[in-house]
């Protein structure tokens, strides 16, 4: 099928496609982990603050305050899946993001209003009330990291959306010429998408709030911690209504048929399920940890929430690639393996992994004992 997509590059694949789609999507669940604290976190968290008393108040500060390292591990855990896109999903990344090519420059700015603004919040004046100007920019941060999450969805969501790039460089170009003001807000599937995000966001804060407290708030009071457990719940709880709502909402409303037929069928069947049922298990969990709590329950509750969201990662690689399946097939292009690079990128990955790790349990050692009265 003729299609507007680029031309395939001489020099073929880096890497085996397994390898690509792998870290692409291992890349991308370690991205959302720090990145739903921005997304859904930041401004629920906000609110929390407002109404939530004096340990809403404690709390928020304690999860924004570490905002800062949250955004600056998401940045970076973010070039993982960028890079492995460009190089297995170039003939589709590239056009999509040419027809939207403003609004994707706009990120860097956007992201530097947002990272400033969280600054400012973290560290700005703290005295009896807060300051306006620190709580206004937290505010600004929190709409633009939710603006922020709307451009990618965007982008990444027209990148399935072939069908609809020549209606969209008819409609805004000069001469031929792209201007560059693209969007795919005409997809269905894209707002169901955006706000499934957002509720799957909310859990992993939920999830955040109890490894938190069960590793990094040693120094706090039990009632506290009690409050923070309970309040999880609450939040978790929220999340999983809302990517149940939009999720049912994405996949029986709006995707297309024979996408949806081909997840509904065995053996994606087992997938789909998991997938939709994965976000149940933290909750579970942390719906026991009201009665019994302890470091092993909070380290659980963290690891089947990443769990989740990996499950949710491989559903949207594979419908992502039979969205662009009738124009092209991702896992037939010639592959030219670069060894050196490759080699290159596993070592620095895994020495990067191993300083975060390394980093999060001097966090713990740190909190582990009550501070001296």
């Amino acid at each position: 099928m003729d299609a507007p997509i680029g031309p395939a590059s001489p020099l073929g694949y880096p890497a085996p496609y397994w390898f690509v789609v792998f870290f692409k999507v291992l890349g991308f669940t370690l991205h959302m982990v720090p990145m739903n604290l921005w997304y859904a976190g930041l401004i629920s968290l906000l609110v929390t603050r407002l109404v939530g008393g004096e340990h809403g108040r404690r709390l928020s500060d304690r999860v924004l305050n570490a905002l800062p390292i949250a955004i600056a591990l998401g940045i970076n855990f973010g070039i993982i899946p960028l890079l492995f896109i460009q190089a297995a999903y170039y003939r589709v990344f590239y056009p999509a993001t040419i027809l939207m090519a403003w609004p994707w420059f706009a990120v860097i700015p956007l992201l530097m209003v947002a990272y400033y603004g969280v600054y400012i919040y973290v560290i700005g004046p703290r005295k009896d009330k807060m300051n306006a100007i620190r709580r206004a920019a937290g505010w600004v941060a929190a709409g633009t990291f939710m603006v922020l999450g709307f451009i990618f969805a965007n982008s990444l969501s027209l990148m399935g959306n072939i069908g609809a790039w020549v209606d969209i460089w008819q409609s805004a170009n000069v001469g031929g010429a792209v201007l560059g003001f693209g969007s795919n807000i005409g997809d269905s599937t894209l707002w169901p998408r955006w706000l499934m995000m957002f509720g799957l966001a909310l859990t992993t804060t939920a999830a955040y709030v109890v490894v938190d407290t069960g590793f990094f708030a040693g120094q706090e009071s039990e009632e506290y911690k009690r409050w923070a457990l309970g309040f999880a719940l609450r939040l978790h709880t929220l999340g999983v209504l809302w990517t149940a709502v939009t999720g049912s909402w994405y996949i029986f409303l709006t995707l297309p048929g024979e996408i949806r037929a081909q997840l509904l069928a065995m053996p994606l069947l087992i997938l789909t399920f998991l997938t939709g049922a994965g976000i149940g298990l933290p909750w579970l969990l942390i719906v026991a940890s009201q009665r019994r709590f302890n470091r092993g329950v909070a380290f659980l509750i963290g690891l089947t929430q990443f769990g989740a969201l990996a499950l949710h990662a491989v559903s949207r690689q594979i419908v992502q690639n039979a969205e662009i399946a009738p124009y092209l097939d991702v896992t037939a292009e010639p592959v030219n393996i670069q060894w050196s690079p490759m080699i290159l990128f596993l070592a620095l990955f895994a020495a990067g992994i191993g300083l975060v790790v390394w980093m999060l349990s001097q966090v713990v050692k740190a909190n582990r004992q009550p501070a001296a009265g």
